[in-house]
């Protein structure tokens, strides 16, 4: 039996826009946004917004399989961007999502600053409601060294998006480096409107008969609960930089609990991004949301925004 006052208690602005719920799914677990409608039982209206598959300017193959790889409490996955290109997606997949029912995000990726800022420029174009920039992608000009692990790197990446557009940018944080708030501190200079921490950790797996790595790529991106911690502390940093700058965050890493959701919003999330979980309960968000209206009536909260960034720290 839905809450009473579940839709006004989870409602929330992000970057601008309105939220029906603090849940947002996560780019890479949904496609472009039309696989989920298919689950009996599933409603974007139980989401706040949906980030699309990351998508570069022309279309990619991906990498060589094995892709996917369950492990202990999480999945490595190393799909290498697979996608049909940025025009594909503006002028074919667009127009078939409904707009009236949640916010649609697309998620930008590239091997340049010019293919970033290109993509961005021709999403600007579109009824799009935001753009996550995924900055966890190798430049290709600078040996492959990736984006998201260098602050300078970061920082001109957002800057070449930000002219491309007025539409909100929420960058994707890499934990892979050495310094998340001075990466944080960087991407706001540069003019981005909010964060998604954090993104998937490196890992690799090893099949012992062959003795050869399990995931084609060699290594892949670690996701689901075994990264929770991490994610929880690296959220918790960014917000310690966002705080003074009315920035919000996109806490991400292994939820797969309205109390997983509930420790985010605590550290400093605006919301919360799902996306593992989803591959073994298509209908969790649903499930996260009523828990978080029963956290929110049992001390006495109206909405979710009074819970935001009000961890407790030890003395």
């Amino acid at each position: 039996m839905p809450h009473k006052f579940q839709k006004s208690m989870l409602a929330s602005k992000f970057c601008g826009m309105q939220f029906d719920t603090p849940v947002v799914l996560l780019s890479g677990c949904v496609g472009f946004g039309e696989e989920y409608t298919r689950v009996k039982g599933f409603s974007n209206k139980d989401v706040g917004a949906v980030c699309l598959k990351g998508t570069t300017l022309e279309p990619r193959l991906g990498n060589k399989p094995h892709r996917v790889m369950e492990t202990p409490a999480g999945m490595l996955n190393a799909i290498g961007l697979q996608n049909p290109g940025t025009r594909h997606v503006i002028d074919e997949i667009l127009p078939q999502l409904d707009f009236e029912e949640t916010r649609f995000i697309a998620n930008i990726s590239g091997s340049t600053i010019e293919e970033y800022a290109e993509v961005a420029r021709l999403f600007d174009d579109s009824d799009i409601d935001a753009m996550e920039i995924n900055i966890s992608c190798p430049n290709v000009k600078e040996g492959g060294v990736t984006f998201g692990n260098d602050p300078d790197m970061s920082a001109r990446v957002v800057e070449a998006c930000r002219k491309q557009t007025d539409k909100p940018l929420i960058t994707k944080l890499s934990p892979n480096q050495t310094d998340i708030q001075e990466n944080a501190r960087r991407c706001i200079e540069a003019g981005t409107d909010g964060f998604a921490v954090i993104n998937t950790l490196m890992g690799m797996a090893i099949d012992t008969e062959s003795r050869v790595p399990v995931i084609g790529n060699n290594q892949g991106g670690l996701s689901g609960p075994a990264i929770k911690p991490i994610a929880l502390l690296k959220t918790h940093q960014v917000y310690q930089v966002c705080k003074g700058h009315d920035i919000p965050i996109i806490g991400q890493g292994g939820i797969t609990t309205a109390n997983d959701a509930i420790e985010f919003l605590i550290a400093g999330a605006s919301a919360v991004g799902v996306g593992t979980a989803l591959f073994y309960d298509p209908l969790v968000c649903k499930i996260i949301n009523d828990g978080i209206v029963d956290y929110l009536e049992r001390h006495e909260l109206t909405e979710v925004s009074q819970l935001v960034g009000t961890l407790v720290l030890h003395g």
